[in-house]
């Protein structure tokens, strides 16, 4: 007798595993409200500099809507390669160690499956972006966390990292400047991290996609450090820095070997970046830097008041050097971070993230995106005051 046909027991087992995004399903909630002030989804409120919109526009009139190779525009990543030697120290051949990807996203996706053989170890940090333990598991790897704290600005220790290495490890996952935390990361702490990644022969993935958005401080990526650019993979794009989330490009820079085989995952999957978004991005790379500066110097503007407010309402908060996330601590309201989430959007309609969605070390806080209107920042943080001073009474 056949069985009874049932979708669900067609979905693989380390599929069916993985928790929906903590991020995602927060939102759903929001999307049913009225009048909710966001302080939630990590996306420029800045629309995209006209100058790269109107390179997108022209290459649509040129009739630029074909393939490119599967490694991107040429053009692309020879302006890449030049910006990267000048602005991160790290000189990469255009030709065969650059990838154009789909977004920072699908450049992580790619990476971690040419590298990953099953049960490998990937270590990396947490509280941290959501999708690097779920992106692991679906590479057939394992997901190893370790703990950034507060009280180290929310870097990551080598010592913490050295402890977690075992013989299956492959593998460091390093995001600085951090999504969710603003955590950045000192020329010496990097230095001791790449010992460890020498003395143990272990790769490095460097997602800096926030890098030019840090505000105190020299950032400097581990790629540039003495013998560190043959066993580390530089991912980059063009979200943050210049506000082109919908764009979705991103790249890969990295050993000869690495990229050729990400690229013949990428070839197979996605085929190539979109062209005209390619197109933005090369003018975004050129011309892009005035644009990157204004809104930074915005973003500290945001980030010196948020940060300031909460501290004032009774929130530890730290001071993130980097990113446009403020990451304060809510124990003291005796709430958990879902618990204060959900309550503070249905008491104040104020959108912000449970810091659990980043992973067990994020609970105690909230991760709130200061890419937001100012007045709408400020508002927020007056029903933030408002609402911690009731669940205190």
């Amino acid at each position: 007798m056949a069985r009874p046909y049932q979708a669900s027991q067609f979905v693989a087992n380390h599929v069916t595993g993985i928790p929906r995004s903590g991020i995602r399903d927060f939102f759903d909630i929001v999307q049913g409200m009225k009048d909710v002030i966001s302080l939630g989804v990590g996306e420029p409120d800045f629309v995209t500099p006209w100058h790269i919109r109107e390179a997108a526009i022209y290459a649509l009139e040129r009739g630029r809507t074909g393939y490119t190779s599967n490694l991107g525009l040429l053009s692309l990543r020879e302006a890449l390669s030049k910006h990267i030697e000048e602005n991160f120290g790290v000189s990469y051949n255009p030709k065969n160690q650059i990838l154009i990807a789909v977004g920072v996203s699908e450049a992580m996706d790619l990476v971690l499956r040419a590298i990953i053989n099953p049960g490998d170890e990937i270590i990396y940090h947490e509280p941290c972006y959501v999708s690097y333990s779920p992106s692991i598991v679906l590479a057939y790897g394992v997901p190893v966390a370790i703990s950034c704290k507060e009280e180290n600005n929310f870097a990551v220790t080598a010592e913490a990292i050295e402890a977690a290495v075992t013989p299956k490890t492959k593998a460091v996952m390093l995001n600085f400047p951090t999504n969710p935390t603003g955590g950045t990361m000192t020329r010496a702490e990097l230095m001791k991290i790449a010992e460890v990644a020498k003395r143990h022969n272990l790769l490095i993935i460097t997602d800096e996609i926030y890098s030019e958005l840090t505000y105190e401080g020299e950032h400097v990526s581990i790629a540039s450090l003495p013998g560190m650019a043959e066993r580390t993979i530089f991912l980059h794009g063009f979200s943050k820095a210049y506000a082109m989330t919908g764009f979705r490009i991103g790249y890969a820079c990295g050993p000869v070997e690495i990229i050729e085989a990400m690229m013949k995952i990428h070839q197979y999957s996605m085929l190539c970046a979109s062209i005209i978004s390619q197109e933005a991005a090369l003018q975004a790379i050129k011309q892009g830097k005035a644009d990157t500066d204004r809104m930074r110097d915005e973003y500290g503007r945001r980030r010196n008041f948020i940060v300031k407010s909460f501290n004032e309402a009774g929130l530890s908060c730290h001071l993130p050097r980097g990113a446009f996330y403020a990451f304060p601590c809510i124990r003291s309201t005796g709430l958990g971070s879902k618990d204060f989430a959900f309550r503070f959007l249905q008491e104040e309609k104020v959108a912000a993230v449970p810091g659990s969605a980043f992973g067990p070390s994020g609970e105690g806080y909230l991760r709130c995106c200061y890419a937001t209107a100012f007045d709408q920042i400020e508002t927020a943080m007056e029903r933030m005051k408002r609402f911690v001073d009731r669940v205190r009474k």
